[in-house]
């Protein structure tokens, strides 16, 4: 065996939320640790993500009086998951997430808040909180990161002249010519760009708040992190199996090998960006490349966890996200806007096909299964002047180069408007007619849009039922919808532990997994904001300390 470049107690392959937790966790338990990451940025898709955490039960909720129990919990996760995730991955997560987050605030850099009032994607469930258990970074001067601040991934939703907002403003801003609560956001937003002039603050919320927290916990704990160092094999022992570590391509053309004498924690993200992979493993209409997560993501784990025998899981369902593509390339998720009064989503024969206000998850499982795709988002022009929509300020003219790449349609009436976009223009109309009776009496009968709590949060506190109004107002716009994802959600199979296994169910020793390299704790589904990072720190956690357990190999 070639002898190796560099030995740690345990290498982390991937810089985002649970590659970084892993990091945190295993020098805390005094192992030797090296974060090696592909990119030239740090923070994965966490760093680019909205940034909420779903991790029940942790210090943040339980400071806050959140009346949460064990048991309401798994029964959640129980009726959400449907049997698809053994009972002792579901517990692991239960059971380590309050450890994983009290592990994390032992750094004076990891600050919370609860988003108090996001509901949980399935509220309506028994265990489901109204209420929420998503928590939040506290925003970040990233000044704070000295020389790093260049090596991490600029905001693609940056607001102008340095504005910043959290997920809880947006959700006031949202509101901004509807309630006095999004007036009020208005006035705070316009006090933090003029003194982000004054004070030339650098600040970030979300995901890169995170992230930049996390990063600093690590340089506090003198924890490497190698950028621009891909790793291109897993090492094994000949004879056991056992992986011992990896080869890495580094930025100066260098190839190095690496030695993780405890383990090697593959935290590298799906398969995203991976047009092969997609095409192999992904339902048609989600094929084609709208993916949100970072563009390094393209399976680079999975793969070389296959290559090793490795079982894998999920790999046709990613966490969907329903979208429309900028003229200049951008994917611009659409969260919110599902929410709003006085728009429907229809099909290309023009009907309405599912909860437009449902989570995006389960709103295009719907428009997947039934082969919307596209699809057409129709509003009123009330609905436009006011509501945001796809980071088009309420009341704004739609930029002409929507209009030009025919993602945007505008017209006098209904008829006209479902002839430009290619729809039956009887069953437009007569769609809206329906939904207008519905939007009067408050109630969706056929899908009953607005009566989640989840559906609610962004809908118009002012209206009966904060999700439904008329569309009666020209002109009309229609939106070309397409099916994105924030990252897909297969990949290795693991246990309780994060230990990779292969498909007898035996556990390829050393080999540990997280986020969306593996096989997701929440299935098919999706419990609530953050559940996506939330899960990637836990198991992060998790497999850090069972690498610490583990006796040391020669």
């Amino acid at each position: 065996m070639a002898a190796w470049d560099h030995e740690y107690d345990l290498v982390v392959v991937g810089s985002g939320g649970g590659g970084m937790t892993a990091a945190l966790t295993a020098h805390d338990a005094g192992m030797s640790v090296l974060v090696v990451e592909k990119g030239s940025k740090f923070g994965g898709s966490t760093g680019i993500s909205g940034g909420g955490i779903w991790i029940p039960n942790n210090p943040v909720l339980r400071a806050r009086g959140h009346d949460d129990s064990r048991e309401s919990i798994r029964r959640y996760l129980d009726l959400l998951t449907e049997g698809r995730v053994p009972a002792a991955r579901l517990d692991a997560f239960v059971d380590n997430g309050p450890a994983a987050m009290e592990l994390i605030l032992k750094s004076r850099w990891m600050r919370f808040f609860w988003t108090k009032g996001y509901a949980d994607y399935h509220p309506e469930l028994d265990g489901g909180r109204p209420q929420g258990r998503s928590i939040e970074a506290v925003p970040f001067d990233t000044r704070e990161l000295g020389e790093d601040e260049k090596h991490q991934r600029p905001n693609s939703m940056k607001g102008p002249l340095g504005l910043w907002i959290t997920a809880k403003d947006y959700h006031d801003l949202a509101m901004a010519k509807r309630t006095w609560a999004g007036r009020r956001a208005s006035l705070v937003a316009a006090w933090r760009v003029s003194s982000n002039v004054v004070r030339r603050r650098h600040m970030a919320t979300g995901g890169r708040a995170l992230v930049a927290r996390m990063r600093m916990a690590l340089k506090d704990a003198g924890i490497p992190l190698w950028l621009k160092t891909s790793m291109t094999e897993l090492v094994t022992d000949e004879a056991t199996g056992r992986v011992t570590g990896i080869v890495a391509a580094r930025r100066d053309g260098t190839t190095v090998r690496i030695r993780g004498r405890k383990g090697v924690l593959l935290a590298t993200g799906g398969f995203d960006h991976n047009q092969e992979m997609r095409d192999k493993y992904l339902p048609k209409g989600g094929q084609e490349d709208f993916a949100m997560g970072a563009r390094e993501n393209t399976g680079d784990g999975i793969r070389a966890g296959e290559s090793l025998g490795a079982a894998l899981d999920l790999m046709d369902d990613a966490w969907w996200m329903p979208a429309v593509r900028h003229p200049a390339g951008a994917t611009i998720p659409l969260v919110s806007e599902r929410a709003i009064p006085r728009q429907v989503i229809v099909s290309q024969d023009g009907t309405r096909f599912t909860n437009e206000a449902a989570p995006y998850v389960n709103f295009v499982h719907d428009q997947l299964a039934g082969g919307h795709v596209p699809a057409w988002f129709v509003m009123d022009a009330k609905a436009r002047a006011r509501y945001p929509f796809a980071q088009i300020l309420p009341g704004a003219p739609i930029p002409k180069e929507f209009y030009d790449a025919g993602i945007a349609v505008k017209a006098g009436t209904l008829a006209e408007l479902a002839g430009k976009v290619g729809v039956p223009e009887a069953a437009l109309v007569e769609t809206v007619r329906t939904f207008n009776g519905y939007a009067r009496a408050g109630e969706d009968p056929d899908f009953g849009r607005g009566d989640s709590a989840y559906d609610r949060y962004y809908g118009d506190p002012n209206l009966k039922n904060p999700n439904l109004d008329v569309l009666d107002t020209a002109p009309y716009y229609a939106f070309r919808l397409e099916v994105g994802d924030l990252g897909t959600k297969g990949g290795l199979v693991s246990d309780e532990h994060a230990r990779v296994l292969r498909e007898d169910g035996t556990v390829i020793d050393g080999l540990y997994v997280t986020g969306n390299a593996s096989a997701s704790v929440m299935g098919n589904e999706y419990a609530g904001p953050g559940a996506t990072i939330g899960p990637s720190i836990v198991f992060g956690y998790i497999a850090a300390r069972h690498a610490a357990a583990a006796a040391e190999r020669p």
